[in-house]
């Protein structure tokens, strides 16, 4: 259960309902996952949510590729939200369910069948394990992204680990009967 309750737009501020309204009609469709929380805070709310319209929605890094970094940043923080709205999204990328299954385990060895998901994956894992990026990992994203994509990838990285944090702290949880891979 949420350490906060769900937001109602009737009983928001103007400034949060505003928010509300954008976030409402814009790519989501609707307040959901961590900005039940951040809504709680409508300037902060809003940045993050322009940020994030960038990032999932019109960075140059292919949409299959982002989820799978999402998945990966997901999985390091043990984001039961994160995880649940994004590996049906990458399943539907066409990202295998074995490759799923595995970065949802923490395995190190996944059956890769692509190898930019391989790049991707040592990329964001590298990132979020050590805070650094060596340079074989770098030099594959590099290679399959170039420096706008390789940019791009690291933000995700940070804007995901961001969510993650607000969707663990505020106990944002997906369904129940939703399988989370590491509980």
């Amino acid at each position: 259960m949420s350490r906060l309750p769900a937001p109602d737009r009737a009983s928001l501020d103007p400034a949060a309902q505003a928010v509300w309204d954008r976030i409402a009609a814009g790519a989501r469709g609707g307040v959901g996952g961590p900005f039940t929380a951040l809504i709680r805070s409508p300037e902060l709310c809003s940045r993050v949510e322009q940020l994030g319209v960038f990032i999932r929605y019109e960075c140059s890094v292919p949409m299959r590729l982002r989820e799978l970094a999402i998945l990966c940043v997901g999985q390091h923080w043990r984001a039961d939200y994160e995880w649940f709205a994004h590996a049906q999204i990458a399943a539907q990328q066409g990202v295998p369910a074995a490759v799923i299954a595995a970065v949802g385990a923490g395995a190190e060895r996944i059956p890769f069948d692509a190898p930019a998901d391989a790049a991707v994956v040592g990329f964001t894992r590298a990132l979020l394990r050590t805070g650094r990026v060596p340079e074989a990992e770098y030099a594959a994203a590099q290679a399959l992204l170039g420096d706008r994509g390789t940019v791009e990838l690291t933000g995700l990285v940070g804007y995901y680990s961001l969510l993650a944090m607000q969707l663990n702290t505020f106990e944002v949880a997906p369904p129940p009967t939703v399988p989370i891979p590491w509980r």
